[in-house]
């Protein structure tokens, strides 16, 4: 028994050189805020057949991870180390969305995937991150939409905060800056 005990400290001591339980955390890690967020307290309601309808977007290959991209050049991108989203992009630019439409008083504005006969707002979000070449904070988002009575609309948005470095403490913020941007245009279009 004591050998089987021996034998399991050992291997125990051994294996705890190879596995790592949990990751390393980033340094950093950022999220979007809206810079028009609703007051506290204030309601709305409806039916959802009424409401606007905010979709997660699809996101492109580069922005549908939590780290956040640097296009090097034109065929090329890496990941700015030491950092990363606190969750999809695509998520949090769906919520600063929402909450700008409804900072905006935009009437009742819901997220969610189901059908609805209401207007819908949805799109790709193309680029959330750094460009090295100029460096600049980038967004574009490819935004669709639905009317009722089967209408489609699309446009492209895009926001770019130059003269920056891909650091956390300056992309962070040129990041929301540039995605509150597009909130407010998108907003506008919503109308």
């Amino acid at each position: 028994m004591t050998r089987t005990f021996a034998a399991t400290c050992v291997m125990l001591a051994v294996l705890s050189g190879c596995v790592r339980i949990g990751a390393k955390p980033p340094g950093t890690l950022l999220s979007l805020t809206s810079d028009v967020a609703p007051a506290a307290g204030a309601t709305s309601s409806g039916t959802l057949g009424e409401a606007t309808v905010v979709l997660e977007p699809a996101a492109a290959a580069s922005v549908s991870v939590l780290r956040v991209p640097v296009q090097i050049d034109a065929a090329n991108v890496a990941y700015i180390k030491g950092t990363q989203w606190i969750e999809r992009p695509s998520r949090a630019f769906q919520h600063l969305l929402a909450d700008t439409l409804r900072a905006r008083g935009k009437g009742l504005v819901v997220e969610t995937d189901r059908a609805t006969t209401g207007t819908r707002i949805g799109g790709q979000l193309l680029a959330m991150g750094f460009d090295a070449p100029t460096r600049s904070a980038v967004v574009r988002f490819e935004a669709m939409k639905w009317l009722p009575g089967g209408r489609i609309e699309t446009r492209r948005f895009e926001s770019i905060v130059r003269g920056i470095d891909p650091e956390p403490e300056e992309i962070g913020p040129a990041l929301n800056q540039a995605a509150n941007k597009i909130a407010g245009e998108i907003a506008d279009w919503v109308g």
